[in-house]
């Protein structure tokens, strides 16, 4: 008897490592909805980040290269990036820098959040 599975072997592997892939996107797109369900847009998230580093909200958008500022963008490029379906090159226009620099603050950001133990919500 055959069994069938989701994909085709040839192309995506076996059917275990689709069955994987499709379940790690089904609980990001539960996670970005729930956000959303409480309220969290590009907005509330600036004044999180600024929360957790303790600057006014007016200057995780502002420009240059001050540390406190370059952090704060990078938290704010790497959960707007993952958590909530911004595009990079969205932001990129928003912060006035290019969609490469933005990929860099994300990585940043999530590095930084790792290390600090920065959560987006408080659970």
């Amino acid at each position: 008897m055959k069994s069938y599975q989701k994909g085709d072997e040839r192309i995506l592997g076996n059917g275990d490592f689709v069955e994987q892939v499709l379940a790690e996107a089904e609980e990001k797109m539960k996670r970005k909805y729930f956000l959303r369900t409480r309220g969290m847009d590009l907005e509330k998230l600036t004044h999180r980040v600024a929360d957790l580093l303790k600057i006014k909200p007016k200057d995780v958008w502002a420009a240059g290269k001050y540390r406190r500022t370059v952090k704060a963008r990078s938290l704010l490029c790497f959960w707007a990036t993952t958590e909530l379906g911004i595009t990079q090159s969205y932001l990129a226009s928003k912060l006035r820098i290019s969609q490469p620099a933005v990929g860099l603050s994300v990585k940043r950001g999530e590095r930084l959040a790792k290390r600090k133990c920065y959560s987006l919500i408080d659970e």
